[in-house]
């Protein structure tokens, strides 16, 4: 999928033919990723990419190098990088722990369909098989791509210097068509350092791969669509990956049809507009769970039906398949039909299906379409549900309430600023009650929800949309697995806020194991002796750090305080207490098998089942 907006490659000019010259196998790697207007390299320096670093340092007016404290970071950054540019960057490590420390990044980047080209540093090939200093190499010589074989699209590892320009050409068209996703090169140290007289190729022009899939489908899809009573489009991340925004909106111009999301797709669709009900599931809003389980017509774009999205696919909870009829679209084949039976199933490019349904809809609805009485229904569902939360945002208890630091940030975070939100129990919260207002104004890590992803993902957030403000919101048990990021953003001078969600613990498992089991164990921070919670001072730490820091005492300071922090344009963290036994409301369920699931308790506590 080209996700870039370029033009087609008809209009590219060509490139100029490559000329031979004599060149260091790093100096081939970092001419090509100039080539391809890579703009930074994150990661951390050993003995494995040394040579690459030397050649990377003599080109460091054209590419900027980042150094992290872990090579994690690195892998989240770039991951948060793409998720708000759509273009690629690439992360240096070395070999053994240095390369072993990126797997979670990249299963995160994998799952979330995230692209960068994750460059990794292995032992001389004249070490091979003699089990040298970090060689993984008992089983296969040189065998960190074995490591991480299903968390990449590819792993190339070329083994003399004449190998490179292609691998470094196929990694990239590999990062730029199809389903995003990382891609690793992995290069013996010799390789860096070795030369050859090579051509360093130019980047091909973009495959455009804008395909709408079948066209008599799409016409029995509009159709569907306009003799339903309740119908309703389901978005997910593929409508921000497929940058499609612009096209929906201009079909629901004509349709007025209730839009939801999947958690991963919040934020394709202004989620304050009349026709947004929010994202389905386990932690959706009431309204966004009863259009999509009410639907008699559910037109799924890009959605994979993960487990927390469908209520664990249980059936009425999210979604009731059948009797609804569901038309799936995705450019990824294996993801149509996998989890429910499709009515029409069709394999196409997001954005290009819905400029086809568009046209079709300007030929045949020659005013706006209206489904009233639908609408009505969830207009109240969606009433209900706001007059239920409404006096919790307003509440100024301390520890805070929830709802009222949701409130606070949604109050003062600018509209064009990025929101990043890490992986704990307020990532529910976050999913059920902040309002998306833009395509990747939200990020998140949502199929591997791996910790520490916000925390340092922010740097490389703000580094592709350096205008704009950006605030990561971490649990304390996230932030506390990846502190050093401030370090980083203090050497750099990267300006971000932090807001540290403390709640004393690992509470969202703390929550499932008070549900499920009625005791807990090893979820809470506290000292083992008296059991009396323990909280890192994370003002102190920051400040350590060279970073400033606040912490917030009083519900009344929150906003004065975010408006600091954000308007100080420079790394700032702000700590804010939060009432760890206020859980969010259910109206979808989740299922761990055998253990039974919950029923969903907002009905009863707003009154609707008296």
């Amino acid at each position: 999928m080209d996700t870039t907006g370029n033009s087609p490659a008809s209009s590219t000019p060509a490139a100029p033919a490559p000329t031979r010259k004599t060149c260091k196998g790093a100096e081939i790697m970092v001419e090509y990723l100039i080539k391809e207007k890579v703009p930074y390299l994150f990661g951390v320096c050993g003995h494995g990419n040394i040579g690459f670093l030397d050649a990377a340092a003599n080109a460091a007016d054209r590419i900027k190098t980042i150094s992290v404290h872990h090579e994690q970071a690195a892998g989240y950054m770039a991951d948060a990088y793409y998720k708000v540019k759509h273009q690629p960057v690439a992360t240096y490590t070395s070999c053994g722990p240095g390369s072993c420390n990126m797997p979670v990044a990249l299963a995160g980047a994998m799952m979330d369909s995230s692209s960068f080209l994750a460059i990794t540093g292995n032992v001389p090939t004249t070490q091979f098989n003699r089990m040298p200093f970090q060689e993984t190499g008992r089983y296969f010589q040189g065998d960190f791509p074995s490591v991480i074989r299903p968390l990449v699209k590819k792993s190339f590892q070329p083994t003399r210097v004449e190998m490179l320009p292609l691998a470094m050409k196929q990694a990239f068209g590999l990062l730029r068509t199809g389903r995003p996703g990382p891609v690793n090169i992995d290069v013996p140290l010799n390789v860096f350092q070795e030369s050859a007289e090579v051509e360093i190729p130019y980047p091909d022009p973009l495959v455009m791969q804008r395909s709408p899939g079948d066209l008599a489908a799409l016409d029995q899809t509009l159709d569907l669509l306009l003799a339903a009573k309740r119908p309703t489009i389901l978005v997910g991340q593929g409508g921000l990956i497929g940058e499609a925004t612009e096209v929906l909106l201009e079909f629901l111009k004509l349709m007025r049809i209730p839009v939801v999301t999947s958690p991963n797709g919040k934020g394709t669709i202004d989620e304050t507009s009349e026709l947004s009900f929010g994202p389905i599931g386990r932690n959706g809003p009431y309204a966004a769970n009863e259009a999509a389980r009410n639907a008699d017509v559910l037109l799924a774009l890009g959605c994979s039906f993960d487990d927390r999205a469908t209520s664990a696919w249980i059936s009425g909870y999210t979604l009731t398949i059948p009797p609804t009829k569901l038309i799936q679209i995705d450019n990824d084949a294996s993801e149509i039909g996998r989890n429910y039976p499709v009515y029409l199933g069709i394999l196409g490019d997001i954005r290009a299906s819905l400029e086809v349904l568009l046209r079709r809809a300007k030929e045949k609805v020659k005013s706006p379409k209206t489904y009233d009485d639908w609408m009505t229904r969830l207009r109240d569902c969606k009433k209900v549900w706001d007059d239920y939360q409404q006096p919790f945002t307003q509440s100024d208890q301390m520890p805070m309430r929830p709802e009222r630091l949701l409130q606070g940030l949604s109050n003062v975070i600018p509209q064009d600023a990025i929101f990043a939100t890490d992986v704990g129990v307020h990532h529910n919260w976050v999913v059920q009650l902040w309002k998306a207002r833009r395509a990747r104004h939200l990020l998140q890590s949502w199929g591997f929800a791996s910790m520490g992803f916000a925390t340092c993902g922010i740097l490389g957030a703000k580094l592709a949309q350096p205008e704009s403000p950006a605030i990561a919101v971490c649990g304390d048990g996230s932030f506390m697995m990846t502190p050093h990021i401030l370090a980083t953003a203090v050497e750099y001078d990267i300006p971000a806020v932090w807001v540290v969600w403390n709640n004393y613990g690992y509470c969202s498992i703390r929550d499932m194991q008070l549900g499920m089991f009625g005791q807990e164990h090893a979820t809470s921070f506290q000292i083992e002796k008296t059991k009396k919670l323990f909280s890192t001072d994370f003002v102190m730490l920051a400040k350590s750090m060279g970073c400033d820091g606040a912490r917030v005492d009083r519900a009344t300071d929150l906003e004065g305080v975010l408006e600091t922090a954000i308007k100080a344009n420079k790394p700032y963290l702000v700590e804010v207490p939060v009432d760890r036994e206020i859980r969010p409301v259910g109206t979808g369920t989740w299922e761990l098998p055998p253990i039974p699931h919950g029923e969903p308790n907002f009905r009863k506590l707003a009154g609707l089942d008296k």
